[in-house]
């Protein structure tokens, strides 16, 4: 009996002059983007305080995985990293149980997400369910407003390149005025020497077309190389998809030809004495 209250009278002095043992914290399993695991130093199974502000980093957390985020355009500029929790833990560390901001939710294959929302916004209050295409929408108007301003230009360089290749064409096609004097003079028709200077047209078109394609590839890959490096991404910055180089080689076959139509009818049409330089 007496070594019994001696033990619990030396446990009641510890207790007074140590304080109490502390309590195992638990440890929370974050997995970190890989970004600022690399900025930070950080590796799978390091340990780091934790906490919603700077000053109250009192929460132990330790490394269970490094992920590579998936890339996002709306994310890119922003320059913010993240790290992941469980949902306990965050409530936790927020001092905020039972509460979100938003969360995602999955619906079965066949299921109208526009049906969906509207059934779950009707059923209760404090809440407002969206549509995974209309946050993206609402998302992506910058990105828009890029697009059209783009499509803007392409226009401007489409028209300017037009006319440009016009006046060449007129350029060469004036070059040739002896040639088809000659020609006209031996007797050859005005048809053939139009076809002629028209394939002469679509094959310059084609050429040209051709490295142009070469230009856009070789610039693609020099502005992916340098922003992904820059922007440490996986991000696409610039595509050169089959859809566009097809477009271009058609257009540029296009307008190369009516390009070569003009001139080679307005070539065909002047009098061989003229073309010669004696009318």
């Amino acid at each position: 009996m007496r070594a019994h209250r001696l033990r619990l009278w030396l446990q009641a002095l510890i207790l007074l002059i140590i304080g109490p043992y502390p309590a195992t914290a638990q440890v929370a399993e974050v997995a970190v983007e890989r970004q600022l695991a690399d900025e930070l130093g950080l590796a799978v199974g390091d340990t780091f305080q934790l906490g919603a502000a700077v000053d109250s980093q009192s929460r132990p957390a330790i490394v269970a995985a490094i992920y590579e985020p998936t890339p996002d355009p709306a994310e890119i500029a922003k320059r913010e990293y993240h790290i992941r929790l469980h949902l306990p833990d965050l409530a936790a560390m927020l001092g905020a149980p039972d509460r979100v901001d938003r969360f995602g939710l999955g619906l079965r294959t066949g299921v109208s997400p526009d049906t969906a929302s509207a059934a779950l916004n009707r059923s209760a209050f404090g809440y407002r369910v969206h549509s995974s295409s209309l946050i993206a929408s609402g998302s992506s108007q910058t990105f828009l407003v890029v697009s059209r301003f783009h499509r803007a230009i392409a226009v401007i360089a489409i028209v300017a390149s037009a006319v440009f290749l016009l006046c060449i064409m007129l350029l060469k096609v004036e070059e040739r005025r002896l040639d088809a004097a000659v020609m006209r003079f031996v007797g050859v028709r005005r048809r053939t020497i139009f076809g002629a200077l028209l394939l002469e047209a679509g094959l310059v078109a084609l050429f040209g077309s051709v490295i142009g394609a070469l230009l856009a590839y070789m610039a693609s890959a020099a502005t992916n190389s340098y922003y992904r490096r820059f922007f440490d991404t996986e991000l696409t910055f610039s595509a050169v998809t089959p859809k566009i180089v097809l477009f271009s080689v058609s257009l540029s076959l296009i307008l190369g030809i009516l390009a070569g139509t003009v001139a080679a009818w307005r070539l065909v049409r002047t009098r061989p004495m003229v073309l010669w330089g004696r009318g």
